[in-house]
């Protein structure tokens, strides 16, 4: 998904699903399979894909020579922007995203009463009021070891300039 920057669920995953509990069953089981399968054009689309990038492997036509230095330069603005209101981005080695330590801002949620871990509840508020979409961290550790990302964030690096822009324009309007 990242590597071709389509990261929505494909539309047979969107479309809500209403009968007999038995076939609704066998149906999300289809379902949750079909994020590790292909459909056959979708093949024929990505086979064709790489044919005319082995095409052009050697230039600076290529797509994979291309999206290292992209996804380092989207990173950067993030991180600058991040740096920026008193964040301490947590640089990546490789990948799509790139962690933030929020520890310095001060956001408080605790009046949410909410239950939750306060990096959930900062992506939820930093989603409703800002409309800037990031990603808890907490959610990826069990029960006991909540606590160690409480205070980060996950932020996505592989995406528009234009999006990474307007990212980077909210998060410096954060700044305490």
């Amino acid at each position: 998904g990242k590597i071709n920057h389509d990261t929505s669920k494909q539309w047979y995953q969107r479309r809500v699903r209403v009968g007999p509990a038995n076939l609704i069953s066998q149906l999300q089981h289809v379902s949750s399979c079909s994020t590790f399968t292909a459909p056959t054009l979708l093949q024929e689309a990505v086979a064709g894909a790489f044919e005319y990038e082995r095409g052009v492997a050697q230039t600076d036509e290529a797509y994979f020579k291309w999206l290292p230095g992209k996804l380092q330069q989207n990173c950067q603005m993030l991180a600058d922007a991040f740096s920026d209101i008193g964040c301490t981005p947590v640089w990546p080695d490789g990948g799509y995203f790139m962690l933030v330590d929020t520890a310095n801002m001060g956001w408080d949620f605790t009046e949410l009463n909410t239950g939750r871990c306060y990096d959930v509840d900062c992506v939820k508020w930093l989603t409703r009021e800002f409309k800037l979409a990031t990603i808890p961290i907490s959610v990826f550790y069990g029960d006991q070891n909540r606590h160690l990302a409480a205070k980060y964030i996950r932020v996505c690096c592989a995406k528009s300039d234009e999006t990474i822009e307007k990212a980077c324009q909210i998060i410096r309007s954060l700044k305490k």
